[in-house]
């Protein structure tokens, strides 16, 4: 990873792991309060924190493996824009 390229990827390291955070935290007050919350919509919310902590530990995982920013179907550079629009993109703009 170059130098000048390094710097931005700090950037969305850190917005990745505030996600993190986001969701985990997200996910331990719905769990804390499960039976007092929306049956229709707990399990909805449960499983979009579930998934947000997932997708942000991947990304995280591969920025540490030096994966990150690599399409995992074709193997091109994923565009800087979509890493900042959706930091825990595994796809480029064509193959998602």
């Amino acid at each position: 990873m170059t130098s000048t390229m390094q710097q931005p990827v700090e950037l969305l390291r850190d917005r990745l792991e505030h996600a993190f955070a986001i969701h985990t935290n997200r996910l331990n007050e719905l769990l804390a309060r499960g039976s007092m919350a929306d049956p229709t919509t707990f399990e909805a919310r449960v499983e979009g924190a579930r998934r947000g902590i997932a997708d942000t530990a991947l990304a995280l995982r591969r920025m540490s493996e030096g994966t990150y920013g690599r399409c995992e179907t074709c193997g091109s550079t994923i565009a800087w824009q979509r890493l900042e629009a959706v930091p825990h993109a595994r796809r480029c703009a064509q193959c998602r």
